[in-house]
């Protein structure tokens, strides 16, 4: 299967368990992975046989930017049931959901869930 990696897409939302996530907010990156059969696009030249990437950022920041929930998971999981349902040819997507800035004590670079979904 061949691959678009669209990464680090930066998005500021409300999402996380504790009260100061759901009221101060905080950023966080998306890495998208998607698998399809880029053949005929690469031949064809025509972005109706590919992903347009302008309208999967589009709908992963309607989605971190929308609303809130208490788990990147379902952060993650509502990015790839989007992309799944919008893209016929999509085969299957991984959703990497980065938090840079968690709420939790220590040293660290970041946080991150990552989840693959496909259509069998």
């Amino acid at each position: 299967m061949d691959k678009i990696y669209l990464n680090e897409l930066a998005f500021y939302g409300y999402h996380g368990v504790f009260q100061e996530e759901k009221k101060l907010g905080q950023r966080f990156l998306v890495d998208v992975t998607l698998q399809l059969d880029l053949k005929k696009a690469s031949h064809s030249d025509n972005i109706d046989e590919s992903i347009d990437y302008g309208d999967v950022y589009k709908r992963v920041k309607d989605i971190v930017e929308g609303k809130p929930y208490k788990l990147v998971e379902t952060v993650a999981e509502k990015i790839a049931s989007e992309l799944l349902h919008s893209y016929e040819h999509l085969g299957a997507c991984t959703v990497k959901v980065i938090k840079p800035d968690p709420p939790i004590p220590g040293h660290y670079k970041s946080v991150a869930v990552e989840i693959t979904r496909s259509r069998s």
